[in-house]
């Protein structure tokens, strides 16, 4: 029989961990249930950068409110130093908010994501650390290496958006089966 902890986590041998819960108060803190202590926003970053998982709820209503934290700390990335995204893909991204791609869009982005998050796990595999100078002195050496890898991550994010588009294709050609009406040609 599982059995939990007081604190919700899985005590099942070999079982995932259960997330770790932060509650969001009205006051805008963030309390994190497992060290009994109120964090930052910061400090939440720090748990998504070493892959740590966690939920964050509505200490009153209990409402999943984990994504308005990430998208929290996104805002705050790009409105402080070096932004990751530019006008122009921001405003794309917006363009396909209520479109009728607006499902398919996410699902490409995720599989692309996904694929230069394994690239760059394999790129991170390289010694560890090592000064930004012997990075750029690796990274000349690799250049050939660094280009098959961009190759092979364009090829893949190719394949991924032929994919979405297949499965496009086919809910489109369900949902007019459904409807009575055939396709032509």
């Amino acid at each position: 029989m599982h059995k939990s902890n007081p604190d919700g986590k899985s005590s099942l041998p070999g079982a995932a961990p259960s997330p770790r819960v932060i509650k969001k108060y009205p006051n805008r803190r963030l309390y994190d249930t497992d060290t009994s202590a109120y964090i930052t926003l910061a400090e939440v970053k720090s748990l998504v950068m070493d892959a740590e998982p966690f939920v964050v709820l509505d200490a009153k209503s209990g409402d999943d409110l984990t994504r308005s934290i990430l998208l929290q700390i996104i805002l705050e990335e790009e409105t402080a130093g070096v932004p990751l995204f530019t006008e122009q893909i921001l405003a794309n991204i917006i363009r396909f908010y209520g479109h009728a791609m607006q499902g398919f869009v996410g699902a490409y982005l995720e599989k692309n994501m996904q694929v230069f998050m394994e690239m760059q796990q394999k790129v991170a595999a390289q010694p560890k650390g090592m000064t930004p100078e012997a990075w750029n002195q690796f990274l000349s050496i690799q250049g050939p290496v660094m280009q098959t890898m961009m190759g092979t991550y364009m090829e893949q994010s190719k394949t991924a958006f032929e994919q979405v588009q297949e499965q496009m294709q086919r809910s489109s050609e369900q949902m007019l089966s459904a409807m009575g009406i055939k396709r032509q040609g």
